[in-house]
């Protein structure tokens, strides 16, 4: 049988302070809607970051972890901090599953640039999807060769080898060097990992507006899709898609279609990152 706890202060005080510590943040967006990840939201040095966002109002410009101005530093951004009505399209490509070549086709007939964030397994297995990504105009950019929590590495040489094997498979297949593009596995992310993708010369992206596409057993459908796409779509808008989604295969081409007749139109990753030296 275990001992009962002696009373204690401490034993109260800890709770309350975990309690008023939920409270204040939920009530400090005076209601805005909320969708952080899981986890740490300040950022700090060395602490694991989730990155995730706030959508105050639909249309708007959403809030994240970090602001424009502190992720610049480490030549990183989720948004691009204008009035102009422009969206940057991103695909997150950890396998594929036949939706590519319909996300490719919709992208052509907008002449909408894109950025594919690859994985190693990606590579391995449609290197001719890559080539025809690459033909058609669009960036494809580094997500890490095995999808690790690149916050968990504390090395710059692991953090380097994860990036490097990426760029050395996508120069085997393409002929070309890959854009020092680089986005975080699942957002996972702390100061010290931006830090060391800047010093090797890689520009981080994380992302402004996406929903959740990525479940292949429960995908949403297109109402559902276009409830969260459209609403929230915003200018300088960093949007991120998964390529395995069928629904984003199903629906892309209307998608942008919506988006072009609310004004917006597509421009490549690499204007974002411009502004970023």
């Amino acid at each position: 049988m275990k001992p009962i706890p002696s009373f204690s202060l401490r034993n109260i005080i800890k709770p309350l302070g975990i309690i008023c510590l939920f409270l204040a943040s939920y009530f400090a967006g005076n209601n805005a809607t909320r969708i952080f990840s899981p986890g740490v939201v300040e950022v700090s040095s060395s602490a694991e970051n989730n990155w995730g966002l706030g959508f105050p109002k639909n249309g708007g410009t959403p809030t994240g972890n970090a602001s424009p101005e502190e992720l610049k530093q480490y030549r990183a951004a989720y948004i691009d901090s204008t009035d102009e009505n422009v969206i940057y399209l991103t695909f997150d490509c950890g396998f594929e599953n036949g939706n590519t070549p319909l996300i490719l086709d919709a992208l052509k007939k907008h002449s909408a640039p894109a950025t594919f964030f690859v994985v190693g397994n990606y590579l391995e297995t449609s290197p001719e999807l890559v080539k025809r990504m690459v033909e058609e105009g669009h960036i494809v950019a580094n997500h890490t060769y095995h999808h690790p929590n690149m916050s968990q590495i504390s090395t710059k040489e692991s953090f380097q080898k994860e990036l490097s094997s990426v760029e050395s498979l996508y120069q085997e297949i393409t002929g070309q060097n890959m854009v020092p593009y680089y986005r975080p596995p699942q957002g996972k992310y702390s100061t010290a990992n931006l830090q060391m993708a800047n010093d090797l010369g890689y520009t981080t992206f994380f992302w402004s507006l996406a929903y959740v596409d990525w479940l292949q057993d429960k995908q949403p459908t297109k109402e559902e899709a276009f409830s969260k796409l459209l609403t929230r779509i915003h200018p300088g808008a960093v949007v991120l898609l998964h390529n395995t989604s069928s629904t984003n295969g199903a629906i892309l081409d209307e998608l942008l279609t919506k988006w072009e007749e609310m004004g917006y139109h597509f421009a490549p990753l690499s204007d974002l990152a411009e502004k970023l030296e």
